[in-house]
């Protein structure tokens, strides 16, 4: 589960991590009234006009822009706020802009320079260990600096016995050249950081840019978190914190009907029951000289409303030619499918594509009498080869 900027934030300062600080607003007014508090409680007089939609590269589509007085603020945030933001992570369309942060500016002159460094928190799924990723290219695509000098990116994997060791977040904070006030707050950041990632069971942590500040000070001036959903059922409050807005809808319909959806840009839509055995169906298709139009599991306790469900959230792509259903009944009865199946058929109109079936397991052969027996324009196949051979034929 992705979260806004100012979530993120929120977050992050709950564990002692020093944040530029904002307040959110959703109209023109609220974003002149939350400058005012702002420089109230911070002293800025210079605000940060930040778009929150869940993509990186705002600034770039002129999401992310400076205001010098309160009339600024309300005429950015007027030009910010209902536009779609298109950026190099969201689609052609772009996405909807429903609120802004209006931040503290922190880039204030002093005596010594200020810097941005890019630092991320993740999963290594090669070494099954957490690591830091961090560079003194802040404020740049990380994947551009990737590419073009890698040698300026560096990582530090956390044993998972031990957790963050005060000698790495020291080792963190020499490479990236700091010294003196900036070493000791850099090592303070880092190690709340790391605390913040593993207490809320984030799967990514992404701060770019970390900030030195003119004064020797090191805060977050951006935030992009991604929770992990298997670990949501122990932060109620963090789950509440979920914007479907900036979801797909037909992602929010699949999720709420407990189905397991990932839209695709294909033409056969696949109804499986299981990942494993939806990967390998994906890949039939495929080998059938398809296209899958989705990945949908609907469980290993689907009945036939949840089959329905899923019935109709395939047929609203246009693109699907054909659709291919293709269950195990392990734990799901097959004749329950199969009863479904019926239903959804019976039950949505102009169904004019045509619906290939395969069901494996127990009732499998009551199933496949009732899908025969029905009169309705339904292919069973018993084999998986029979149906990779009918969704060849078909499509």
């Amino acid at each position: 589960m992705n979260l806004h900027e100012f979530q993120g934030k929120d977050i992050l300062a709950s564990y002692g991590v020093r944040v530029q600080r904002g307040k959110v607003a959703s109209t023109p007014d609220e974003a002149v009234e939350a400058a005012k508090q702002l420089s109230e409680e911070t002293g800025t007089s210079w605000y940060v006009v930040k778009a929150q939609v869940h993509a990186g590269g705002r600034g770039k589509g002129g999401g992310v822009k400076l205001a010098k007085n309160l009339d600024e603020v309300r005429s950015i945030s007027e030009q910010i706020l209902g536009m779609m933001l298109v950026t190099p992570q969201t689609s052609a369309e772009g996405k909807l802009v429903n609120q802004v942060l209006i931040a503290e500016d922190v880039y204030y002159p002093g005596e010594s320079e200020t810097s941005e460094i890019y630092m991320s928190v993740l999963l290594n799924r090669e070494s099954g260990r957490n690591m830091i990723m961090y560079s003194t290219e802040g404020g740049m695509d990380i994947e551009a600096v990737a590419e073009n000098t890698p040698h300026l990116i560096f990582t530090e994997e956390i044993d998972p016995k031990v957790g963050l060791q005060g000698f790495q977040a020291r080792k963190i904070a020499f490479n990236l050249g700091l010294s003196g006030a900036a070493l000791k707050e850099m090592v303070k950041f880092v190690s709340s950081l790391y605390s913040a990632y593993e207490g809320i069971d984030a799967s990514l942590f992404e701060i770019n840019p970390v900030l030195k500040t003119s004064d020797n000070k090191i805060l977050a001036v951006d935030a992009k978190v991604t929770l992990d959903d298997n670990g949501l059922f122990r932060h109620k409050d963090y789950a509440a914190l979920r914007d479907t807005r900036e979801e797909d809808p037909i992602d929010v319909e699949a999720g709420e009907a407990g189905l397991n959806f990932v839209n695709l840009d294909g033409n056969v839509g696949c109804m499986v029951n299981g990942a494993g055995l939806a990967m390998a169906t994906m890949d039939i298709i495929k080998m059938a000289g398809g296209n899958p139009a989705n990945f949908l599991d609907v469980g290993g306790t689907a009945d036939a409303e949840r089959v329905e469900k899923a019935f109709r959230i395939i047929l609203r792509d246009d693109n699907v030619k054909a659709i291919l259903v293709n269950i195990f009944g392990g734990i799901v009865r097959c004749d329950r499918v199969a009863q479904g199946i019926i239903d959804a058929y019976k039950n949505i109109e102009n169904i004019n594509i045509p619906i290939i079936v395969r069901l494996q397991g127990t009732n499998a052969i009551l199933a496949k009498k009732m899908i025969d027996e029905s009169g309705l324009q339904v292919h069973s196949a018993i084999a998986l080869h029979e149906a990779a051979a009918k969704v060849q034929e078909l499509v």
